[in-house]
């Protein structure tokens, strides 16, 4: 059996995951595995047995950790299970559910071809991100979909420079810019405007949110470049880096942001049948074949 330890990861106190997180504790505790529940959730199960763990001990120790819940619930446990050899699949209890593509109704149908490993294994860059004040780093973190130069009030302009492997692009005047990895061009990037990158693609899209110009156009990078942001001095002091819109960073004038490609992978599991055009059909609205 390809997984002895496998977690369980969700939104805590919503009915619809308390559903599903029950249902794979039987199912898993039925095929003889060792069973982790992340701590905020423990509790919420039936049964007992299992161990409740924080993220960091599931990804020291569990071979497959399945997440329950929304892209959001997802997002929040791959910045950390990234850091370590662990495979993750996604159970949809959410709205679009680009990264969890499991249907609440096919649990068992979907879990068993995994187990029985009829299923692709896919592997996700993830971005690392430095704010640095006068070349001293000020604070950082990591994001799987994207991250985010914006000030602090809504529909506040600022300037600033864009520099790729520490070569000028350009300067611009708007409400900030998105630099998203393949997994988050189906996110906000694509919401601003930002191209459809696949997977499997080594390659960053620069998004300007409202430019100051009609000129001003997304552009896709090498995901090896480093991204370098300097923010210029004359901006008011409320600008923030936003992680995947859950991690922010403070930003003053004056400062750089670098973000480079991280060392870390996720290793998001699909059920054989998986296709990533099949997801885009059917999240987007796209027609289906004419014959």
């Amino acid at each position: 059996m390809p997984y002895q330890t496998v977690a369980l990861i969700g939104k805590p106190q919503h009915a619809a995951t308390h559903d599903s997180l029950n249902l794979l504790a039987q199912y898993l505790t039925a095929k003889g595995c060792e069973l982790l529940v992340e701590e905020s959730i423990s509790k919420e199960l039936e049964s007992d047995n299992h161990r409740a763990c924080n993220l960091v001990t599931i990804g020291k120790e569990a071979d497959l950790a399945v997440v329950v819940g929304g892209d959001g619930s997802m997002l929040g446990a791959a910045r950390v299970l990234a850091r370590f050899d662990i495979h993750v699949v996604g159970v949809n209890r959410g709205n679009l559910g680009f990264l969890t593509d499991i249907h609440p109704d096919e649990i068992v149908q979907q879990l068993d071809l995994i187990f029985e490993g009829e299923c692709v294994v896919e592997k996700r860059f993830l971005l690392d991100v430095g704010v640095y004040r006068h070349e001293k780093l000020k604070s950082s973190n990591s994001a799987v979909n994207e991250v985010v130069l914006h000030h602090g009030k809504v529909a506040h302009m600022m300037e600033f420079e864009i520099y790729i492997d520490d070569q000028f692009v350009f300067s611009q005047r708007s409400d900030g810019l998105i630099v998203a990895t393949p997994t988050g061009s189906t996110a906000y990037s694509l919401s601003a405007g930002g191209p459809i990158i696949m997977p499997k693609l080594d390659a960053l899209t620069l998004v300007p949110m409202f430019p100051h110009t009609l000129s001003s156009r997304p552009i896709v990078v090498d995901a090896d470049s480093q991204v370098s942001m300097k923010v210029s001095k004359v901006n008011s002091d409320s600008l923030q880096i936003s992680c995947d819109s859950h991690i922010v960073l403070p930003v003053l004038p004056g400062d750089e942001i670098r973000i480079n490609k991280s060392e870390d992978k996720l290793y998001l599991v699909h059920p054989k049948g998986y296709s990533y055009f099949n997801v885009l059909r059917k999240k987007l609205g796209w027609g289906s074949k004419l014959y």
